[in-house]
């Protein structure tokens, strides 16, 4: 099946200096490059992407974390649409699991990530967890014109495109599928 997940290389990994690695790594697959930007990550943005977790005690930790406060100064990040049969499986094996010291050794994470004295994971890299959550984070990161095929519906609204249904603060309701845990 077609999916399409949303990749960041986050500020940890922007500061590390992994932009290339990380590429180069999603290179090697058969995942379809679609879309690409620098962005500088406002809390707005920040909080918009991880609503799904903004009960949690870490939640400004995070925003500080993916809005490069926590980098002295390095507040922007590469976010990158890619497209392809099984994405979420594949890009998901490919950056590892979410905690540094649980991730595979050769995975992104498990190489370059580390888990802070204060317990913040710096993980390097976010990647979408299914394709539910792939199309909520590519519609909010990106504006219809910047990816390069068309994915999702687009409506006209006053001379540019729009997603038709935008990828705003909602996220999966009830549990995970179990391919995707």
């Amino acid at each position: 099946m077609t999916e399409s997940i949303l990749l960041i290389i986050k500020p940890d990994g922007m500061v590390k200096g992994l932009a290339g690695h990380v590429l180069r790594r999603f290179e090697e697959t058969d995942l379809k490059l679609v879309g690409a930007r620098l962005a500088k990550v406002s809390h707005d943005l920040a909080a918009t992407h991880y609503h799904h977790l903004r009960e949690k005690p870490f939640f400004e930790e995070l925003i500080n974390f993916i809005t490069g406060k926590l980098y002295a100064g390095q507040d922007t990040v590469l976010a990158f649409a890619y497209t392809g049969e099984g994405a979420v499986k594949r890009a998901r094996a490919i950056a590892g699991a979410t905690n540094p010291e649980e991730a595979d050794y050769r995975s992104i994470r498990g190489s370059f990530g580390r888990v802070t004295t204060k317990g913040v994971f710096e993980n390097v890299v976010h990647v979408s967890s299914d394709p539910i959550e792939g199309e909520r984070e590519i519609k909010l990161w990106f504006h219809p014109e910047e990816i390069t095929v068309p994915l999702f519906p687009t409506v006209e609204q006053d001379g540019r495109l729009a997603w038709a249904d935008p990828g705003g603060p909602k996220t999966r309701t009830g549990p995970w599928p179990e391919e995707y845990k």
